[in-house]
């Protein structure tokens, strides 16, 4: 990490590794809610360890590949022109690559109470000429369509001319992650550039096939000691790329400064005519880079105010890291996205794993933002009200009632889960299942009321957030079928949110999933039971209105109380609640022998699924699957869940779960260790402690 004493409010790597690039430039994004772009050095292009993407919330465009003999559609998070392309040389000499320089000196910082990314590098050229740049980048958090680039390069040694190249690149693609490569991934066709007057350019590219249009303009100047510098300006088009050449003369031991200003606009903005002439406009009346950094940074303070959390007595280490992850929760949704009509992605803005898409990762968002940020929950949770007619046509698709909200979801509320996915351990296409972890639909649920209890916003609950429960409770009692034998109500076909289990052991369709998960069959109950107590909150003429458009008879609601008192949970060894129907009778699996052979065994499915064999036939876990009703859930909540169910549920029951369960899973997702914290926090904090950090 870093030789520099720990400031909590400061990221700092002191040493320039290759090898860590990918991960540096992920923690290093710069974003504002409305756009976000990689940590990746001005300088370089995408190759090798550098990334430098840009990712615009609600920026989705769809492609078609063929894989193993089929037509596939994937839907993606696009990867937008690069706007960083900043670089210089001198007579002779190629363009400044940090990867091939001779660096004597290197620090880079992200300063988080100020959205603030600076490097400083001090390198020599073959000829023992030393230079030292310090870059200071920010993407504006007041303003979201703008950022910027202050460079400031000393020649120590030598004197004489150099040539600045800055640039806006439309000649990206999607390559950020590996397995997707050999995938369709050019979405964006360039529709132009230009110049602008002296010293500014503009790129105009559109997507493909969703036809979102963004247009980036830049202004590049350069000074010294405040005053600008005499230069000759060359603009360069073509190839997809806007360019501009400075040619300057430098002087020993005297700075130049250069600022690079960029502007962002889409088709997707408000208020506008044309994302160029938005572009063009906003670039006009930007400032120059101190004012935006001032304007920035008091942003960023506002901001702090609301969503700090001090841990008193704790290191400076955990503080640091607890507000590296609050930084990039802002970053990816703030109050830039109230308006914008956007869910949070899995992955944040921050690179294109999980293709960008939304999954349930709002579970663990929305606590946090709805005691600080209620606002942005609430737009959030707009987002799946405004995809409720989708997952009504995706419930009766599959034969069901109400709403069945996807697992995966993008643009428009399609189910985008991928049919196939690639093993890279193995290197093999294979089916994809995941998109029978219906527990998403109550997950949304849960975020609705959670986001009610807090604010008591009455008029979302009533015009918005009920609906979305009633159709949901309306799908669980739709999905449940009625075994007579046992006299309860079960749920088949599901996935739950272990994802290592998909299928039985030896079942003749892989893509079947698995019958009663008891996570699944418990957050069901608690949704049929909960749409109720809305339909309760809200007046009596709301209720009326509701009950008349979406045609809820006493038969129906009765059918809902029903399979709420009569669901299924599985249990094995009397106190254990089984992951699912049937989880008792797989192999235990030999845990020490793989980490001995691999080490790292967090991905055991690929591992497994690489010998030809398959976690399905084992007790091992991906992440947290029946612990999260601890995680979700009190005691007290789930003792009247239960015992509504006719189930007795003894509290000393929650640590014997909690033990058997940790001893079966790898901890292959990032929420897992959060959630196996946070239940082992109310026994043993200590432990907790360990594992969470």
């Amino acid at each position: 990490m870093s030789e520099t004493p720990l400031n909590s409010w400061t990221l700092t790597y002191d040493d320039w590794n290759p090898d860590q690039q990918p991960l540096r430039e992920a923690l290093c994004t710069l974003g504002n809610g409305y756009f976000a772009t990689r940590g990746a050095a001005e300088e370089l292009p995408a190759g090798g360890p550098h990334y430098p993407g840009t990712y615009l919330a609600g920026g989705y465009n769809r492609l078609e590949s063929e894989v193993s003999g089929r037509i596939i559609e994937n839907e993606d998070l696009v990867n937008w022109p690069n706007w960083l392309c900043l670089s210089f040389r001198t007579p002779g000499e190629e363009w400044f690559d940090i990867g091939s320089a001779d660096v004597l000196e290197f620090q880079q910082s992200l300063d988080l109470r100020r959205g603030v990314l600076t490097r400083r590098v001090r390198f020599r050229y073959a000829d023992d000429r030393v230079t030292t740049l310090v870059s200071r980048r920010l993407v504006h958090m007041a303003n979201p369509h703008l950022a910027a680039i202050e460079w400031s390069l000393t020649p120590e040694n030598w004197s004489g001319p150099i040539e600045i190249r800055s640039a806006l690149d439309g000649g990206v693609s999607n390559q950020g992650v590996k397995r997707y490569r050999d995938l369709n991934s050019q979405h964006l066709e360039v529709i132009d550039t230009g110049r602008i007057g002296e010293d500014s350019i503009f790129l105009e590219v559109q997507t493909v096939q969703s036809r979102i249009r963004m247009a980036q303009t830049a202004r590049t100047r350069v000074f010294h000691d405040d005053e600008p510098v005499e230069l000759e300006r060359r603009t360069a088009l073509g190839d997809g790329v806007a360019a501009q050449h400075l040619h300057i003369h430098c002087d020993q031991e005297k700075p130049l400064r250069v600022e690079k200003l960029v502007v962002v606009h889409t088709s997707r903005d408000f208020a506008i005519s044309t994302p160029l002439l938005a572009a063009r406009q906003t670039l006009q009346h930007a400032g120059n880079f101190q004012q935006l950094w001032v304007s920035h940074t008091r942003a960023w303070s506002h901001l702090w105010s609301r969503a700090d959390i001090e841990i008193h007595d704790g290191d400076d280490w955990s503080q640091l890291v607890l507000r590296l992850h609050i930084f990039h929760l802002l970053q990816t949704t703030s109050f830039h996205s109230i308006d914008l009509d956007v869910g949070v992605p899995a992955r944040g803005l921050h690179g294109e794993a999980y293709r960008g898409h939304i999954f349930w990762d709002e579970i663990s968002i929305f606590p946090f933002l709805n005691l600080r940020i209620p606002e942005l929950t609430r737009s959030l949770l707009m987002y799946r009200h405004r995809r409720l007619p989708a997952a009504r046509r995706l419930a009766e698709k599959n034969g069901f009632r109400g709403a069945m909200y996807p697992w995966q979801s993008g643009s428009s509320g399609r189910e985008e889960s991928q049919e196939l996915h690639l093993n890279p351990e193995s290197g093999r296409w294979i089916p994809d299942s995941t998109h029978r972890q219906r527990h998403i639909n109550s997950a949304i649920a849960y975020n609705v009321w959670q986001y009610f209890q807090a604010t008591d916003d009455m008029e979302f609950l009533s015009f918005y957030g009920a609906e979305m429960l009633l159709e949901i409770a309306r799908f669980w009692a739709s999905i449940a079928q009625y075994n007579a034998e046992r006299d309860r109500f079960e749920i088949h076909h599901v996935v739950g949110p272990d994802e290592f289990h998909t299928h039985y052991p030896n079942s003749d369709n892989d893509s079947l999933g698995l019958n009663n998960n008891a996570y699944t069959n418990v957050l069901a109950v608690w949704v049929l039971r909960t749409a109720r107590r809305a339909l309760d909150q809200l007046a009596e003429d709301r209720t009326q209105e509701l009950i008349e458009d979406l045609q809820l008879s006493d038969e129906e609601l009765q059918r809902w109380d029903d399979v709420a008192h009569r669901m299924f949970v599985p249990f094995h060894d009397e106190r254990i609640i089984s992951q699912f129907e049937g989880y008792e009778k797989l192999e235990e699996f030999d845990w020490d022998a793989y980490r001995e052979k691999y080490g790292d065994i967090q991905r055991l499915d690929r591992i497994l699924e690489a010998e030809s064999d398959s976690p399905d036939r084992y007790k091992a876990s991906k992440q947290a699957d029946v612990l999260m009703l601890f995680y979700l859930f009190s005691c007290e909540e789930l003792c009247e869940i239960f015992h509504g169910m006719d189930y007795p549920f003894d509290p000393r029951m929650i640590p014997e779960n909690i033990d058997y369960y940790m001893q079966r899973t790898s901890h292959g997702s990032t929420l897992s260790r959060v959630v196996h914290s946070w239940v082992l926090a109310r026994s043993d904090r200590e432990r907790a402690w360990r594992l969470l950090q």
